[in-house]
């Protein structure tokens, strides 16, 4: 039960709108129903935003200690709906909006009722609302909490936004809500996992890019399914978030639930950097560009865990020198297609030490192999 004197602030600016008992009683059924994610304090201010307290304000004049608000704003990309289990057996669901006005963005998240307003179609990108929740620190940053589906109006005039998009050649590893408008340079095959709770995830990569760099991002569950864009297409992303992939060490992008991902009608630049064969050092992604110079057979091999794969070496070559390329997988099949002076072009291959000391290149999963003639 909650103690009184920890939302008494919250309720005096209600006094005379409803009783004590009445506050406290909507404040516990609050905090059940958001099965602990949230404190006395904040259920309260949530309760007190239902009951439409405040006036709109700016996002850029949002903070933590603010509680309940209202904002007006566009709605710039929609999450997908999740459920999750309360302690009391029943099933609670939550979605994330990214909201913008002309002074920045902020994170929503709709809980319960308020998802079937998305479920439905009743909200979408492009849409300005009056949303009224509590303002709160989430785990990457400001994020605005909606209760019930009478808490978010539609608004009938276009809310202009400022918004503008990191470039890849900016993002650093532990970036959050980052909004990026880019070229689809390859899209990988969406794959199936298995999570440790039983359910089945999907996951896709892709690479992107713009005039500043190219970056790695990955696609969770819904996104990753049927993207519906194609390589060379310019796409807009919001909410998304970098690290450091360990393996690489590279800085890669990630999508998931509360992120969005559509084509965009923006001119993306792009051009690829290829490197000369006699410059490549070993231990990072090259792509470089040649003519087939040496090509060997497919091998049929057994990995430790009983799965088999192939593999397959070609030599290309260019004007300073040549260099070993192993064909790992379902690139092991081009050997079928290639000659002898077939011109190649190889996209993100690594560079390692070979048996002979010498630097070969290892074409694996993240690689893209493009032949330019035959």
């Amino acid at each position: 039960m909650v103690d009184f004197q920890e939302i008494e602030e919250v309720y005096k600016k209600l006094e005379g709108r409803l009783t004590r008992d009445e506050f406290k009683s909507k404040v516990d059924e609050k905090v059940t129903m958001m099965n602990g994610l949230c404190d006395s304090k904040t259920a309260a201010m949530l309760v007190a935003s239902e009951m439409g307290l405040n006036e709109a304000v700016k996002i850029k004049d949002l903070t933590a200690d603010k509680g309940a608000v209202a904002l007006i704003a566009k709605v710039t990309a929609v999450g997908d709906i999740r459920e999750f289990s309360r302690d009391n057996d029943t099933t609670g669901r939550v979605v994330n909006l990214t909201l913008a006005d002309d002074t920045g963005s902020i994170r929503a998240a709709l809980w319960d009722e308020a998802c079937d307003l998305v479920k439905i179609g009743d909200i979408k990108a492009g849409q300005s609302l009056k949303v009224k929740g509590y303002v709160k620190q989430g785990q990457r940053g400001l994020e605005v909490s909606v209760g019930k589906g009478g808490n978010i109006e539609h608004v009938d005039k276009d809310v202009p936004v400022n918004i503008k998009p990191q470039k890849i050649g900016e993002i650093k590893p532990g970036m959050n809500d980052l909004h990026i408008v880019s070229k689809v340079l390859d899209i990988g095959k969406m794959r199936t996992f298995s999570r440790k709770d039983g359910t089945t995830g999907k996951v896709t990569n892709i690479t992107i890019g713009d005039d500043t760099g190219k970056m790695r991002l990955t696609l969770w569950d819904a996104k990753a399914d049927a993207p519906g864009f194609k390589v060379g297409d310019a796409v807009e992303i919001t909410n998304a978030y970098a690290r450091e992939n360990t393996f690489s060490n590279q800085t890669e992008l990630q999508l998931g639930s509360g992120g969005g991902i559509a084509k965009s009608g923006a001119a993306v630049e792009y051009s690829e950097t290829l490197t000369p064969i006699a410059d490549i050092g070993i231990n990072s992604a090259y792509s470089v560009s040649g003519h087939v110079s040496g090509l060997d057979e497919i091998l049929e091999f057994e990995r430790p865990d009983g799965t088999k794969s192939k593999v397959s070496n070609i030599y290309v070559s260019d004007e300073t020198g040549r260099i070993k390329v192993a064909l790992w997988g379902e690139h092991a099949d081009l050997v079928n297609e290639l000659d002898i002076g077939s011109e190649i072009r190889i996209i993100d291959a690594y560079a390692k030490s070979g048996r002979d000391v010498e630097v070969e290149l290892s074409a694996g999963s993240r690689t893209s192999i493009h032949i330019l003639r035959k």
